[in-house]
């Protein structure tokens, strides 16, 4: 579904991703891992069309989409819930998840009832405003935002950050609910290797703006990945 091959990207004149290569399968999870400022935001950030690339390739489906635009990204099937969450917090829980109708086809434009069975609180605070939520609410928020459109790449950036334990669970559950539909993609940038070790399919360890270390997930039992995520 994903085909990410020998992708550069600076800031300025510093470089932040230096000739990563990174694919998504459907009905995988594949991982990206690495500490604080080795490059996985940018990664993430490049296939959805937030940062432009200076060399390499992003093909979806077959298709070089490295020129379009994140819209243009969104129309195809990507998915992007960024570190943060990014809700709008004047809007209600029903209007943010409402958001996701841009990109979709007018007889599309639904809240499927699948968001509300992995996250039932949402459908209880659907008159609520966003920013009046908790963190890991507004987690499950900025995911249901993703889910309603209808994606077939479903891109995360550290979804368990600053959440409590029982909303990771929660939202542990919805990815591998969601892999197992098989109709879909997951990539997914994160630190706590617990929550990693459960979800993988296959992951990639990144170093300063590298891939030093790839594997599926038989490979994640032995300590040489925990070191690398060590601090």
């Amino acid at each position: 579904m994903l085909s990410v091959e020998n992708l550069s990207l600076y800031y300025g004149a510093a470089q932040a991703l230096r000739g990563v290569s990174v694919a998504a399968s459907v009905g995988e999870v594949t991982c990206v891992l690495g500490r604080n400022g080795v490059g996985k935001t940018s990664l993430l950030r490049a296939i959805a069309g937030h940062r432009s690339i200076a060399g390499g390739s992003i093909r979806f489906d077959g298709r070089d989409i490295a020129r379009l635009k994140p819209f243009e990204r969104a129309a195809l099937g990507i998915a992007y819930v960024p570190q943060g969450r990014e809700i709008f917090p004047l809007l209600t829980v029903k209007e943010n998840l409402e958001t996701g109708f841009a990109p979709l086809k007018r007889g599309e434009k639904t809240i499927p009832e699948e968001v509300f069975e992995l996250f039932p609180v949402l459908k209880s605070m659907l008159g609520r405003r966003g920013g009046d939520l908790s963190g890991g609410q507004q987690q499950q928020l900025a995911i249901g935002r993703a889910l309603v459109t209808r994606p077939r790449l479903l891109v995360l950036d550290e979804p368990t950050e600053g959440i409590q334990p029982s909303i990771i669970k929660d939202i542990g559950r919805a990815i591998a609910y969601l892999r197992e539909r098989k109709d879909m993609a997951i990539l997914l940038v994160e630190q706590y290797f617990d929550f990693v070790r459960d979800l993988a399919d296959r992951f990639v360890v990144m170093e300063r703006g590298e891939i030093v270390q790839d594997g599926d997930r038989s490979a994640l039992e032995g300590d040489d990945v925990r070191q690398r995520l060590a601090i």
